[in-house]
């Protein structure tokens, strides 16, 4: 089965960079693209041998790092790598906090992409800083929700009451008021007004 590397930007010139990227390290790999969050967590939930994503954090639809989580719970185990215009030390070091294997920045040379997703494909990576315990497990709690769960809190950060969720989302609102309470019970947290908290923390409110 053909193995395929999934670009996730809302840049068609830069998608296209990038296919030409993967395309000298990965010759064989079909190419999926993707121009919002929504249409990269399909393509990577019915990917059958996805062997990288290459990501960028200021697509519509993602709120901070929240793509890098929802494609990691998608697909846990398949290196995410950002390239992207956020910029400061602190993006690359939150981009890995959320499961990122790398981080470049979109003016890089395109030798350096390649040396990156080379580098992703054998799974090398920058070993992140120690941070503190307490944010590290709140992080954890994060990556530990599911697909969904992810999609309902940032709903709920977008300010969006039950009955939006359910229908954006396409499940009840009793369905939305399950994920709530697994949500809570995950984070450590007792109501909606903390859960946000919680995940405003983490950085899921910046808007890139």
């Amino acid at each position: 089965m053909t193995e395929s590397v999934l670009i996730a930007d809302d840049h068609p010139l830069f998608r296209q960079a990038l296919a030409l990227a993967v395309g000298r390290v990965l010759p064989e790999a079909r190419i999926i693209e993707a121009g919002t969050l929504a249409a990269a967590a399909r393509a990577a939930s019915d990917a059958a041998v996805l062997r990288l994503i290459l990501l960028d954090l200021k697509m519509p639809g993602a709120v901070g790092y929240s793509g890098i989580a929802l494609l990691h719970a998608e697909q846990p185990d398949v290196p995410i790598l950002v390239v992207s215009s956020a910029e400061g030390a602190a993006a690359a070091e939150e981009a890995r906090a959320f499961g990122a294997i790398g981080f470049l920045p979109k003016d890089s040379a395109l030798e350096a992409i390649e040396a990156a997703i080379s580098g992703a494909l054998h799974g090398r990576s920058r070993v992140p800083p120690r941070e503190d315990n307490d944010v590290a497990n709140v992080r954890n709690a994060v990556a530990d929700l599911t697909p969904m769960q992810l999609k309902v809190l940032l709903a709920v950060l977008d300010g969006q009451l039950n009955k939006q969720i359910a229908y954006s989302l396409h499940i009840s609102e009793a369905t939305v008021k399950a994920h709530m309470t697994a949500i809570m019970r995950k984070l450590d947290v007792s109501n909606r007004t903390q859960a946000a908290l919680v995940a405003r923390s983490l950085g899921l409110d910046l808007r890139h």
